[in-house]
């Protein structure tokens, strides 16, 4: 399935009001009880800032003891919370009996999770499902680090009927240390906007995070990128949620939260903000020119040094030349105030480039003339 089959239509604003952005989904991650419930939809129907109140009725957990959902008696009091508050309700659905179910109570907007975007066909499961309805659909991020397997997930959505499509940033599971619970990799939304600039891209703060003190920064971030929403868990007593407490804020907290954001537009009629900006476009345009400009004449020198090594029947990978070069390019980049992940990047793909270069030298028939080469490129 080519990837360039998805093409998105912009969001229908029955369920999207633009003109109020963030769009905001929030509610409890998981529906634990009918008092529980109530209570956390009738906080966050006074704030009148919640478009959708969202609630985990099956919960993919990783261990089996753990809990996992109230299942079907859970729609019914998710029902009840829209006729008494008038917030529109959704849940996450992993299979066709669960779309069913949700379509039966009345839900106005379902979202596939991570766990399940990842399965190809759990995802057909939930397309086939979905045809002749047009339910709003948000898709969120598989759990690993592929693209093209959200753009897979969203295509296959798309196919069954649905036009009212988003996808949702809720990072990546991640090896090691991090301040995260889910690494964000910002790049991956990037390219995803960049690839279809029409596709509504939401972010879950909540998961990316999994804990509360870090919510505000990861939403300014989104919304900083241009995204359209939020997701954002809301419990009346976060601390004594059955799932994911420290990830959770009242509805007063998400409140506060909410009035500490700054919301970026994508354009301005200021004129004068419309030159300069072009201004410094064009100073970077030109700055971007030189650098790589720069890189083609570090490649024909690379291959100069790949064919001197090679007259000289010397190894391409100079284990101790290396170690200098990453040595004395990362303290420069400090100075300059570089990010060491950034610098950490484009060194690997220098060094993939250069051994590249280098080896299609070696396997070269011609001979390169050199002057005043010397072997400490």
């Amino acid at each position: 399935m080519p990837s360039d089959g998805l093409h998105l239509i912009a969001p229908s604003t029955t369920w999207w009001p633009a003109s109020q952005k963030p769009f905001l989904i929030s509610g409890p991650c998981s529906v634990e009880t009918e008092e529980q419930l109530m209570q956390t939809a009738a906080q966050l129907a006074i704030g009148k800032k919640v478009h959708v109140m969202r609630g985990g009725i099956w919960k993919p957990r990783t261990r089996p003891d753990s809990f996992e959902g109230v299942g079907e008696v859970g729609l019914m009091w998710m029902a009840q919370a829209k006729k008494e508050t008038g917030l529109k309700i959704a849940t996450e659905v992993a299979n066709a009996e669960h779309v069913e179910l949700c379509l039966k109570y009345g839900f106005d907007m379902l979202w596939i999770g991570a766990r399940t975007t990842v399965n190809p066909f759990s995802v057909q499961e939930i397309a086939e499902a979905l045809r002749g309805v047009d339910i709003p659909v948000l898709v969120k991020n598989p759990v690993n680090p592929d693209l093209q397997l959200w753009i897979g997930a969203l295509e296959r959505i798309q196919r069954s009927g649905i036009t009212k499509l988003a996808a949702i940033h809720r990072g990546f599971s991640h090896f090691g240390e991090s301040i995260y619970r889910n690494k964000p990799m910002w790049e991956i939304p990037i390219a995803l906007q960049t690839q279809f600039p029409q596709l509504s891209i939401f972010c879950d703060p909540s998961h990316i995070c999994g804990r509360r003190d870090l919510l505000l920064p990861v939403a300014q971030k989104a919304m900083d990128l241009g995204m359209d929403g939020l997701m954002l868990e809301s419990h009346i007593a976060p601390d004594q949620a059955w799932t994911d407490a420290k990830q959770q804020v009242t509805p007063q907290a998400l409140f506060e939260l909410l009035d500490q954001l700054h919301v970026r537009v994508v354009s301005t009629n200021d004129v004068g903000f419309t030159n300069e900006l072009h201004s410094i476009r064009s100073r970077v345009d030109k700055i971007d020119e030189e650098i790589i400009q720069l890189i083609g004449q570090r490649m024909q020198v690379t291959e100069e040094l790949g064919y001197y090594k090679k007259e000289h029947n010397i190894t391409i990978l100079q284990v101790e030349r290396w170690k200098e070069i990453i040595e004395t390019r990362t303290m420069l980049a400090e100075k300059l105030g570089i990010s060491q992940e950034f610098i950490d990047k484009y060194l690997e793909i220098l060094h993939k480039e250069s051994i590249r270069t280098q080896t299609r030298a070696m396997n070269s028939s011609a001979q390169l003339p050199l002057k005043n080469s010397n072997n400490s490129i």
